[in-house]
């Protein structure tokens, strides 16, 4: 199972200290933390894409471009990659070059976002968000299949003997989750394509969570894709962890209480009883986090938010020192001993999808008229 850190890259002043980093200190925080989460052994690093403050990563690939280059195990990917309102033929071109540059160590999160303007910001309508996520994608996997693409769509204008370069690595595309907290057309779509799907639960009780989850799977099944509790599921997490759990609280209340998100809102008690934030010991993240698969069932990626909401970075650095060292190799034990042997215990990865060969399903380009069929059921 994976286990690492995604990034939402926010720029929030530190509620302790009253103090703000620059967008230079936040994008070298970030960095920082990448490398650091490789170093105590996690394996997956993400960040968000946002095109407006208070966030920073508007360029995920030059960002995981200079992290690519500092690492040599950690999985490069994305919290969000806008399938709406970017074009998929950048898409395509700007996450093939880095999967070479990364030496295959690339996957990505596509996603419709969590901020209304920027439909208008790169000429799209948000009241077409969904079409544009399907549309986008179905020519994105044309694009990464196809030696020379033909193409007619309703949102960008016709290609005629189009050729993406560079091709993906060895001919392999890299996977591609799908991410929705409330779409149940993003989780039809993944399982459409037997792609993943990662249901991003932090500001979720778990009753939602379980029935996205379970509706993918169901399709996925139906899809022929494999049984239900074979799909390949992703959820996230928030964590603050210390010695005890008066500590941790004490710490990171004021935080909590004054987040741009959630901060003036639930109290920090209430928050944990109905999200997946741990605000407590290590083994207290451990039973929590144990308990995500008991009502979404066996997964293969858990990935964890740290950096936010003001959190100077020396604690940052600490949290993730701590989840890497006393949490996440217990995680890895309990979680496999759990897994039944039928289901995957990690998602796809380059070398696994160029051991499959090109015949396999990741591979094959799915006929328009198989798409309009599956937006009609």
């Amino acid at each position: 199972m994976q286990f690492g850190l995604f990034s939402v890259g926010d720029v929030t002043t530190d509620p302790t200290t009253d103090t703000t980093v620059s967008e230079h200190e936040r994008i070298a925080a970030m960095t920082k933390i990448a490398l650091k989460a490789e170093e105590v052994g996690l394996d997956v690093f993400a960040t968000g894409e946002h095109h407006n403050p208070p966030f920073v990563p508007s360029s995920p690939t030059t960002l995981l471009g200079w992290i690519a280059a500092k690492t040599q195990h950690l999985t490069l990917s994305t919290a969000t990659t806008l399938i709406t309102t970017n074009d998929p033929v950048k898409i395509a071109e700007d996450y093939a070059m880095l999967q070479h540059l990364a030496e295959g160590r690339v996957d990505l999160t596509l996603g419709r976002g969590n901020t209304g303007p920027v439909y208008p910001w790169f000429g799209k309508d948000i009241r077409q968000g969904i079409p544009l996520a399907i549309e986008n994608y179905h020519l994105l996997r044309r694009l990464w299949r196809e030696p020379v693409v033909d193409w007619e769509g309703e949102f960008r204008t016709p290609l005629q003997g189009y050729t993406s370069t560079p091709a993906p690595l060895d001919g392999t595309p890299p996977f591609v989750w799908h991410g929705s907290i409330r779409s149940p057309e993003i989780a039809e779509q993944a399982a459409f394509y037997g792609d993943g799907f990662f249901h991003n639960n932090i500001f979720w009780n778990k009753e939602h969570t379980e029935q996205m989850v379970r509706l993918y799977r169901q399709r996925f099944e139906h899809y022929g894709h494999g049984s239900a509790d074979q799909a390949i599921v992703g959820l996230g997490g928030q964590v603050f962890i210390a010695e005890t759990e008066a500590e941790a609280k004490r710490r990171f209340r004021p935080y909590f209480d004054n987040a741009p998100v959630y901060g003036h809102g639930p109290s920090l008690e209430d928050f944990e009883q109905m999200t997946p934030l741990t605000v407590g010991t290590p083994e207290q993240v451990i039973e929590k986090t144990l308990a995500f698969a008991d009502y979404a069932g066996d997964y293969q990626r858990q990935l964890f938010l740290l950096d936010h909401a003001g959190l100077p970075l020396e604690q940052v650095l600490e949290q993730v020192e701590i989840l890497g060292t006393q949490v996440v190799p217990v995680l890895r034990k309990e979680f496999e001993l759990r897994r039944p042997a039928h289901v995957p215990s990690d998602p796809p990865s380059h070398a696994s999808l160029v051991a499959a060969g090109p015949e396999s399903p990741h591979h094959l380009v799915v006929p328009a008229q198989d798409l309009v069929a599956a937006k009609e059921a």
